[in-house]
């Protein structure tokens, strides 16, 4: 089935896209970030445009965020007491969402991806601000729809390449996440010594 939507990419192009990481976003098993990838490379042959595709696959993506968030809001507690044990990604997307708010969507939506509808729904049952959800969900898409799209146009014509490269940029990414969240930390507690010791 892959390689039929593989396929697809240089007909449908934004269509596709749209479709692809909307319902990616609502946990549907949809290579999405293939398709991304994919279609960088005929925007480097020329095939498609890159804003065309690039907005396309965002638009898709924020549409099912927020299709997510709002399926959260409307119904989102009462689903996840009738899931129970099912409801695990829910549950942890829930505490993530309870530990970092915004940053959390903002990380589920390119770093810890798969946690990204579970994230959506979560946001919408808890309440959480939806100008501040859309801000932090948008940025996150953005930066996912960015780097694949990006990849595979820097990579045309060399899929597996391409992928590794993806890979490598997001593990980059966490590092630089990571140490970024770190250095933040070790300010806190730097003026939280400073003041108690005045």
């Amino acid at each position: 089935m892959t390689d039929w939507l593989l396929g697809l990419v240089p007909t449908y192009g934004g269509w596709l896209l749209a479709l692809s990481t909307f319902l990616s976003c609502l946990a549907l098993p949809i290579p999405a970030s293939l398709l991304m990838l994919v279609a960088g490379g005929f925007v480097a042959a020329g095939d498609l445009t890159l804003v065309g595709s690039a907005g396309a696959a965002l638009a898709g993506a924020v549409a099912g965020d927020q299709t997510g968030y709002a399926a959260g809001r409307l119904g989102g507690s009462a689903l996840i007491m009738r899931l129970g044990s099912r409801a695990a990604p829910v549950a942890k997307a829930t505490d993530l969402l309870a530990r970092r708010g915004g940053v959390a969507v903002f990380l589920s939506r390119w770093l810890v991806s798969a946690l990204g509808p579970y994230v959506n729904l979560a946001a919408g049952a808890a309440g959480q601000s939806w100008a501040r959800f859309t801000a932090w969900g948008v940025a996150g898409e953005a930066v996912w729809v960015s780097l694949y799209v990006g990849v595979g146009y820097a990579v045309p014509g060399n899929l597996a390449a391409a992928s590794d490269m993806a890979f490598d940029l997001l593990a980059a990414l966490a590092a630089g996440a990571v140490a970024l969240g770190a250095l933040v930390w070790l300010v806190i507690v730097l003026r939280a010594e400073r003041a108690a010791a005045r």
